[in-house]
């Protein structure tokens, strides 16, 4: 070998040695790049399913409210009709409580007995309940107060002595308040 033929084979290998160094250099470029890469697609992926886990989770709690509000308006449908029916429920009662007081069945006869029964009936079946309020303790979340009368027994002071119109309850929720006279 001649000393310019291995001059040339000493620059080739240099050539060599450079190329190998640019290309392990290049490729732990890419390996970086491609880490990097990787990190934001795993970033962007996991941003993503937060966002949707968050957007399933509010359509979840919006379909449970529309139900649960569906549902509401279906059990008080028919509270304003029933609360209109409400005055003729107390002038049944009324003219029972008169004809039992007065022990006179021409005033309440014993086909509007039925009548009262049946109207009773349909409301239970409703849903409406009456408020028990005779002797109880008055309370102003449920009762109204017409008017306070003296008392003869201590015990009676604070409590209902009578109803003058009664309240009622549609699926626990009140649709009329009671109108009580109060001991003091």
């Amino acid at each position: 070998m001649s000393s310019e033929e291995h001059k040339m084979s000493g620059q080739e290998i240099e050539v060599e040695h450079i190329e190998q160094n640019s290309t392990q250099d290049t490729s732990s470029q890419n390996v970086e790049e491609k880490t990097n890469s990787q990190d934001k697609l795993e970033a962007e992926l996991a941003e993503q399913k937060d966002k949707y886990l968050r957007l399933f989770a509010e359509f979840d709690n919006y379909k449970k409210r529309t139900t649960r509000e569906r549902i509401e308006l279906i059990k008080t449908a028919a509270q304003e009709f029933i609360q209109t029916i409400l005055p003729v429920l107390d002038d049944f009662d009324r003219a029972q409580k008169l004809a039992e007081e007065q022990k006179n069945d021409l005033i309440f006869p014993e086909g509007m007995k039925l009548m009262h029964h049946k109207l009773i009936g349909i409301m239970k079946n409703s849903g409406v309940e009456a408020m028990e309020s005779n002797g109880m303790p008055f309370d102003p979340n449920i009762h109204e107060a017409i008017t306070e009368i003296p008392v003869a027994s201590e015990e009676m002071k604070g409590k209902i002595v009578d109803t003058v119109e009664k309240g009622y309850y549609m699926h626990d929720k009140i649709i009329r308040f009671a109108k009580v006279v109060v001991g003091k």
